[in-house]
Order: C-alpha cells, then sequence, then structure tokens
C-alpha cells in the first residue's frame, strides 16, 4: 500500500510539470512581428487610419482565411505603419503595392501579429497577402491615401 502513495504522488507532480510547459512561449525572432491589440474582427467596409502627432497613421488589419477585415482602408499620406493580426490558423502576411511602393511584413502564424511601416504618396495601392495562392483565394483589398 505504501508504494501508491509516492508513485501518485510523482504522477501529480509530473502533470503539473506538463501543464506548467503548455504555456504559451511568443519568441518571435521576426523584427517585424510585435505583440499588437487585435484587428476589429467586425465586417466593416472601411476603416480609416487614426492620425496621431507627426502625421504618421496606423491601420490595423485583420487576417483569416481567406479575406482581411477590413477589405477597403483609407490613410492619410506620410508615414503610415499597417498592423496586422492574424486571426486565422493558416499562415499570413500582408504586402502594399502601388505608386512604385512593394512592401511586405513577414509572415506570420495564427494568433501572432506584425508591423508594415511605408511611407505613401497619395494615390490608389492594393494590398494582398503574399502567402501562394491566398491571393487567389480573395486576399487582396484597396488602399486609398490622401
Amino acid at each position: 500500500m505504501r508504494r501508491k502513495f509516492p508513485l501518485a504522488a510523482v504522477g501529480v507532480a509530473a502533470l503539473a510539470l506538463a501543464a506548467a510547459g503548455c504555456g504559451s512561449d511568443n519568441n518571435n525572432d521576426s523584427s517585424s512581428a510585435a505583440s499588437t491589440p487585435a484587428a476589429p474582427s467586425t465586417a466593416a467596409a472601411t476603416t480609416k487610419a487614426a492620425a496621431p502627432s507627426g502625421g504618421a497613421s496606423t491601420v490595423p488589419v485583420g487576417a483569416t482565411e481567406f479575406k482581411f477585415t477590413p477589405g477597403t482602408l483609407k490613410a492619410k499620406s506620410g508615414a503610415v505603419t499597417f498592423d496586422l493580426k492574424n486571426n486565422g490558423g493558416a499562415p499570413h502576411a500582408l504586402e502594399v503595392e502601388g505608386m512604385g511602393v512593394e512592401k511586405k511584413t513577414a509572415v506570420i502564424n495564427g494568433g501572432q501579429s506584425a508591423t508594415l511601416k511605408v511611407n505613401l504618396k497619395p494615390g490608389k495601392y492594393e494590398f494582398y497577402c503574399p502567402v501562394d495562392g491566398h491571393r487567389q483565394q480573395g486576399m487582396e483589398g484597396t488602399l486609398t491615401v490622401t
């Protein structure tokens, strides 16, 4: 009978250690990845960039399979920071292209975030997920810079 208690205690201790090791370890070495607030998950059609002091603007963008939310963006010209949050399960990224600009984030996994800083002139741009096949499945949108 004495052996059962020590074995049970060892089993409980092993389970406790295993549970403690299951925590999230977000050691992302990508310089473009950052812990940012999630983009709105509602199906809003358009978002305007907030304009903090100094003329810079921040644009939140959510990514899922296989769309961006919102799909139409607006920003003021100058320094624009895109805050990408992968709300899906598949890897995604964000690429902005047009008016001589072509910049993209690193590919991020579900639950991760990345930022992309771009200096933009007034005009029309496109944004899309550069992961193979995602753009063809609808992961694209338009950006108007004024």
